[in-house]
């Protein structure tokens, strides 16, 4: 008995899939403090606890304020300044990622900041209960006046605190309903591409090496190819008229072993290796960024040379900046420069600068410099 096509013809399949996205809301808070000296008279003897409450702002539909303790709050020590974000709608429970940094007021490159707060901090906030939920959200050591009074982030007496805050609001849930198609019976995850951390094995394993370099007894296998692609210097050198021979060695001059070490790691992965970094001090790194600035301009890896450039620019104080701002000169370094002129240029530092050893070599080594130093002081102090 032939069956009919109605009973031959296959079932339809359904398929139910949903999706969730949270709906966000994002806003941006500057409390700006002008009189920082007085703050610090003026809490002087006083409660530790008291604060100076910024202006509220609105972001998700709460209001919320930034809390500023000149000598801490009472969990922290004395000699750091705190700052928290506070949630002043009633009876609300928010959720939120947030983080709260001091701007650098000598660059317009938003990246030089101190981020005092975990990036993406996450925080439930809430005035509804408050054994279970916390109506502020900060860090209590926030900064340590003696290392702010002689950074970037103190200008004029005048001090720019950033929030940075995102409101998670209720999930968004969708459901859909439809038909099976052929493709849905094999399900494929694209996982992401690993060049970097690829070429970083590479580079650990040695295999396939073609070439050596020696620098300061120490000896590094590398792969020419990868370095001409990363390098036009080492293009010219590997692959031009001059090139060296595959397989010989290569001595590098007047260049440190751990300098060159990081330098080969950011050309095969475009990132540090932590562990160059791990056992340094604060002073070792800020030596280790002006070398590989160095470095980096020799063999013309401006990635590098722009990362060495904004490290440098967060870590400028009286005692470096002209040393520094003669190695920006040298290097061709423009933004850093332009940093540095304005750090000496600021009417409560230039007499301190001045002083400085590394002022005196300045003024013999790059007077021109002086020049736009004493313009912009001049500038500085007609506005004041």
């Amino acid at each position: 008995m032939v069956a009919s096509a109605s009973r031959l013809r296959p079932s339809s399949t359904t398929r139910t899939a949903s999706s969730c996205k949270p709906e966000t809301a994002r806003g941006t808070h500057v409390f700006t403090i002008h009189g920082y000296s007085l703050q610090a008279v003026d809490g002087a003897g006083s409660n530790k606890a008291s604060f100076i409450r910024s202006a509220a702002f609105d972001v998700g539909g709460f209001d919320w304020c930034l809390r500023y303790y000149h000598n801490g709050n009472i969990e922290s020590d004395d000699d750091y300044i705190s700052v928290f974000l506070e949630l002043m709608t009633k009876d609300a429970e928010v959720r939120t990622i947030f983080d709260i940094r001091m701007l650098d007021q000598y660059t317009d490159d938003s990246s030089c900041v101190l981020v005092s707060t975990t990036n993406n901090t996450r925080r439930v906030f809430g005035t509804t209960n408050f054994k279970s939920k916390c109506l502020v959200w900060g860090s209590k050591n926030f900064i340590r006046r003696s290392e702010l009074e002689g950074s970037v982030y103190l200008r004029d007496d005048r001090l720019m605190i950033e929030c940075n805050l995102t409101v998670i609001k209720t999930p968004l849930v969708k459901t859909e309903e439809r038909a099976a198609m052929p493709g849905d019976i094999i399900h494929f995850q694209v996982p992401p591409t690993n060049l970097s951390r690829d070429l970083g094995k590479l580079l650990e394993d040695n295999v396939g090496a073609d070439l050596s370099f020696e620098v300061g007894g120490d000896v590094f296998p590398a792969h020419s190819v990868v370095l001409a692609a990363r390098s036009p210097v080492f293009m010219a050198e590997l692959y031009g008229p001059m090139r060296a021979k595959r397989g010989e060695r290569i001595a590098i001059q007047d260049m440190q072993p751990v300098v060159f070490k990081a330098l080969l790691h950011f050309m095969y992965t475009d990132s540090f290796s932590p562990a160059i970094n791990d056992d340094l001090s604060r002073d070792e790194r800020q030596e280790l960024a002006k070398h590989l600035l160095v470095a980096a301009d020799r063999y013309a890896v401006e990635g590098l040379k722009t990362i060495c450039e904004k490290a440098l620019c967060m870590s400028l104080s009286v005692d470096n900046v002209a040393t520094i701002v003669a190695l920006a000169d040298q290097h061709n370094c423009g933004r850093l420069k332009e940093a540095c002129v304005k750090f000496i240029a600021s009417s409560n530092r230039l007499d301190d600068v001045v002083e400085t050893e590394g002022y005196g070599r300045l003024k013999t080594s790059c007077p021109s410099i002086l020049l736009d130093v004493i313009e912009m002081a001049t500038k500085s102090r007609k506005i004041n």
